[in-house]
């Protein structure tokens, strides 16, 4: 039997035809592992780290407004849409104020013209005819009887 002690013996010595683990490490036989990489680099100077999305917070003043004021909220919703499709981001609450203010601004044409216009011309027609008797009496104004007297001139 050889010592495994003794370096000078030939039998312990590897094959010249292959090459030496290397020193630093250990060889197991598996491949090496690839390189682990770090966190990304910090935000350059004067930047938030976690920047907000341009126009998010004007879309959801938009989208609030686009209950009460609704050309304003249309106007805001364009314009925080604009920003945000700028940076490369979606902007949900925009676009929600540009659907409901618009929407909301069509029902109020609609019914502008279904309703209030039509009383308007009614209490024109009113004031016609219960001029026409001197404010006296009862009237008829679209098949409607009017009394005249409760009618200020």
């Amino acid at each position: 039997m050889t010592d495994p002690q003794n370096p000078a013996d030939p039998a312990q010595q590897p094959p010249a035809n292959v090459p030496p683990p290397p020193a630093d490490a250990a060889y197991s036989g598996a491949p090496a592992a690839a390189p682990a990489y770090g966190a990304a680099p910090p935000a350059p100077y004067g930047a938030p780290a976690a920047a907000p999305v341009p126009g998010k917070t004007l879309g959801i003043v938009a989208f609030i407004l686009s209950f009460f004021i609704q050309l304003v909220a249309l106007i805001l919703g364009i314009v925080a849409l604009v920003q945000s499709r700028k940076a490369g981001h979606k902007n949900g609450w925009a676009v929600a104020a540009i659907i409901i203010s618009a929407v909301l601004m069509i029902l109020g044409i609609i019914l502008f013209f279904a309703i209030v216009l039509p009383l308007l011309t009614f209490s024109g027609e009113v004031l016609q005819a219960c001029q026409a008797v001197d404010f006296s009496g009862t009237v008829e104004v679209r098949g409607l009887p009017v009394d005249c007297s409760s009618v200020s001139n």
